[in-house]
């Protein structure tokens, strides 16, 4: 068998979804919107995180942050998907493709961990809240911050370094829409029980763990939350831990179910559509679940679109007059 990763120069074909044209323009333009919501969704957290005074606090530091991740991790998974629904040849380069899957694992592994201190901020804010201005200062924030996009990183450096040095034979269509690393571990010609066990590793590093030390604080929390005398003061701490839970659940849920299980067990066509899910779904709903039940991200919000269209109007008068 010929080995397709011997240079550079191999190409890969990304199958996508489906060979119907008018499925993949309805597909394009379905996807776009969502893409377009999700941009200006976490856009919108990120410049009102910035700009209000008020949210300057280590919570909205690390949301701020969050959206962010989401907002490059959007921009590195869709646009090549979109293109490949218009596009006649899916074909992708190694170095492309290794590319795309280096980010998409760092930036997901930086989410991991950002989504686990988050929570640990929470336990701090509730359970030690006459300490937390000191535990959670600034520079702490900071040192939490780089940790995370550290450890995502070199994390994923190294795993797809591995993946990439497997000999790739046979067929070298890819049964997926983006560059991701179970598909790959089909297209092997060498035993990847090495490969997956070092997958498997690198997701109870980035998911299992995080997922429960998450889990743990959140049992801290709900324990000093229903000590809470005053029902108000219940719902008000209960309501700004909902959304980042709610957030928790959708993120590791769907990367757990796809990543942590044996390659005997994979169906590569029920992937795709959890696939599409985590990549294009979830991100989309993040800030709609952050503001849903959150006062201070709402407010500034309104009064930043009130501003918007204030102003608009006062141009649109002065070029009447």
């Amino acid at each position: 068998m010929e080995t397709y990763n011997s240079s550079q120069d191999v190409d890969f074909v990304i199958l996508g979804f489906s060979t119907s044209e008018r499925l993949q323009i309805t597909l394009f333009a379905l996807f776009l919107l969502m893409h377009l919501i999700t941009l200006s969704g976490h856009l919108a957290i990120v410049a009102v995180t910035l700009i209000d005074s008020a949210l300057q606090t280590p919570m909205y530091f690390f949301l701020h942050n969050v959206s962010s991740i989401e907002v490059c991790y959007t921009l590195v998974m869709v646009p090549k998907m979109l293109s490949n629904f218009l596009a006649k040849s899916r074909r992708v380069s190694l170095m492309d493709y290794a590319t795309q899957m280096y980010f998409f694992i760092a930036l997901g592994g930086a989410e991991c961990f950002l989504l686990a201190v988050m929570a640990y901020d929470r336990y701090v804010a509730i359970c030690n809240p006459l300490r937390y201005a000191i535990i959670m200062s600034r520079s702490f924030c900071v040192q939490l911050l780089v940790v995370a996009f550290v450890s995502g990183f070199t994390i994923s450096l190294g795993l797809t370094t591995l993946i990439f040095r497997m000999p790739f034979c046979g067929s070298h269509k890819v049964n997926h829409f983006f560059c991701d690393i179970p598909p790959m571990l089909f297209l092997a010609c060498s035993d990847t029980h090495a490969n997956e066990l070092a997958m498997l590793l690198v997701c109870m590093m980035i998911l299992l763990i995080p997922f429960l030390l998450i889990l743990v604080s959140y049992v801290f929390i709900a324990n000093s939350i229903f000590r809470i005398k005053c029902a108000e003061d219940r719902k008000k701490a209960f309501s700004t831990c909902a959304a980042h839970l709610t957030v928790a659940v959708l993120h590791y849920g769907c990367a757990i179910f796809i990543y942590i299980r044996p390659k005997s067990s994979y169906s590569l066509d029920q992937d795709k559509v959890v696939s599409l899910i985590y990549t294009n779904v979830t991100p989309m709903l993040y800030p709609m679940i952050y503001s849903l039940r959150n006062k201070e991200v709402k407010g500034p919000l309104k009064r930043i679109w009130e501003r918007k269209f204030v102003s608009m109007g006062t141009k649109s008068s002065s070029t009447e007059a």
